[in-house]
C-alpha cells in the first residue's frame, strides 16, 4: 500500500511516548502524577460552558471558514484591551480550530518551491508541529537552537544571506515552550524587518501570552508594521479549553486573505457553538486571572522544592512550565525515567529537540494536592 514517505519517516510523537511510558509504570501498580504534557486539567469557567450549551440549535450547518463576525470582533476587542492594538475584524482576523491545525497547515499556504522559498525555520527545543508541518508541505526544515547564554532567543546574526533568501516562514514562540523565556519587542521588530527585506513570514505562536507571573509579555501584534506577520493564539491554555479547539490567526491582511482562500478546502472552522463559547471567553478576564493565580501557587510550591534540592531553574518567567537543568551527569531521558519509576512524570528536554538535552520540563497541570504529593515524593528521590 502506498504511504507518504514523510509519514513513514516520522518518529512517534514525543508525548505519545511519554504517555506510553506512564502506562507501563501504572501497570506495575504505581500511581503516576503527570507533569508531562501541557494539557490544563482545571474546569472550564461555567460562563463559557453555558455559552456553549446556549449555542446549540436543532440543526447546525457547516461553519464558515471566516468565522462568526461576533467572534472576530471579540478577538479584536481582546487584542485592543490586552495589547493596545487595532485589528480590523473583517480583514485581519480569522478563527481556527485551536492553533495546532493552523500551525501545521500554515506552510502549505506560504511555502513557494517554484520561487525558491523552500525553507521553514523554527526554534528548538520546541513544539514538534512546526517541523512536521514543513515536512508535509515539502519544505526544508531548519532548526535554530535556543541557548541559555542567549536568553533562549535565536541568534539572528548566525543566519547567512542564502538562508534568509530561501526562508518562507520563520516560526517563533514567546513566551516559549519549553524554556519559559519571553522576548522583547525589539526582537520582534528586528525579525520583522528581515521578513520585509527578504520576503518571508514571521509566524508568532503566542499560545502562552496570558500565563505569566511578574511581567506581561509583549506580542508581535504590537509591531508598528505588521507586514508579513501572522500571530497565532488560542483559548486552550488561557482559558483551559483544550478540548474546545478554538484559536485564531491575526495580522497582515494579505496573509489572512490567503488563509480565507485556503481553509475552506481543509474544513477546519470551529463549530458554531464553540465559537459562541469563545466569544464569552475572549470577553472575560476574571477567569484568566484566577488561572494565573492557580499556576502561580503551584509554581511556588515546585520552585521551593527545587531550590531546597539544588536543582537549577533555567526558566520560569511565563507559561505553565518550569524548565530545569538535569542535576549531575545523567541524560535528560535517563533522569526522567528515574523520576517516573517513583511515580512522577516529567518531559525530558531531548524529546523537545537536540538543544533541550541537559534539561527537563515540568508542566504545572496536576491539581494543587497532586503537586504537594509530588513534592513529598521528590524530596526523597532528588
Amino acid at each position: 500500500m502506498p504511504i507518504s514517505p514523510v509519514l513513514e519517516r516520522q518518529t512517534t510523537y514525543p508525548f505519545v511516548r511519554l504517555n506510553e511510558a506512564a502506562r507501563r509504570v501504572e501497570a506495575r501498580g504505581i500511581k503516576v502524577i503527570d507533569f508531562g504534557m501541557g494539557d490544563p486539567r482545571e474546569a472550564t469557567d461555567p460562563l463559557i460552558r453555558q455559552a456553549l450549551v446556549d449555542g446549540l440549535r436543532d440543526r447546525m450547518g457547516y461553519p464558515q471558514a471566516q468565522g462568526l463576525p461576533e467572534l472576530r470582533e471579540a478577538i479584536a476587542g481582546w487584542a485592543r484591551r490586552r495589547f493596545s492594538v487595532q485589528l480590523d475584524p473583517g480583514t485581519e482576523v480569522i478563527p481556527t480550530l485551536g492553533s495546532k491545525e493552523a500551525i501545521f497547515s500554515f506552510a502549505h499556504v506560504v511555502v513557494n518551491l517554484e520561487r525558491g522559498k523552500d525553507t521553514v525555520a523554527f526554534t528548538e527545543p520546541g513544539y514538534p508541529v512546526y517541523e512536521r508541518g514543513a515536512l508535509f508541505a515539502g519544505a526544508r526544515p531548519l532548526a535554530l537552537p535556543l541557548h541559555e547564554r542567549h536568553g533562549f532567543v535565536p541568534d539572528l546574526d548566525a543566519i547567512d544571506e542564502e538562508t534568509w533568501s530561501r526562508l518562507a516562514v520563520f516560526w517563533i514562540n514567546y513566551p516559549n515552550n519549553p524554556t519559559c523565556a519571553t522576548a522583547p519587542l525589539g526582537f520582534y521588530e528586528r525579525l520583522a524587518a528581515h521578513a520585509r527585506e527578504h520576503g518571508f513570514v514571521v509566524a508568532s505562536d503566542e499560545a502562552y501570552t496570558e500565563l505569566w507571573f511578574d511581567e506581561r509579555p509583549v506580542s508581535a501584534l504590537q509591531l508598528a508594521d505588521r507586514t508579513n506577520v501572522a500571530v497565532f493564539n488560542t483559548l486552550s491554555k488561557r482559558s483551559s479549553m483544550t478540548g474546545y479547539r478554538s484559536g485564531f490567526v491575526a495580522g497582515d491582511p494579505t496573509l489572512i486573505s490567503a488563509l480565507k482562500a485556503f481553509r475552506p478546502t481543509v474544513g477546519t472552522a470551529p463549530q458554531e457553538f464553540v465559537q459562541r463559547a469563545s466569544v464569552v471567553a475572549w470577553g472575560d478576564e476574571a477567569h484568566v486571572e484566577r488561572t494565573r493565580a492557580l499556576y502561580g501557587r503551584k509554581r511556588e510550591l515546585l520552585l521551593e522544592l527545587f531550590q531546597r534540592k539544588g536543582v537549577r531553574v533555567a526558566g520560569s518567567e511565563a507559561t505553565m512550565y518550569l524548565w530545569l537543568e538535569v542535576p549531575g551527569d545523567a541524560s535528560s531521558e535517563s533522569f526522567t525515567e528515574r523520576l517516573l519509576s517513583h511515580g512522577v512524570l516529567v518531559a525530558p528536554g531531548s524529546y523537545l529537540g537536540a538543544a533541550g538535552e541537559g534539561y527537563f520540563r515540568v508542566a504545572l497541570v496536576p491539581a494543587e494536592e497532586e503537586c504537594a504529593r509530588a513534592v513529598a515524593i521528590l524530596e526523597e528521590v532528588l
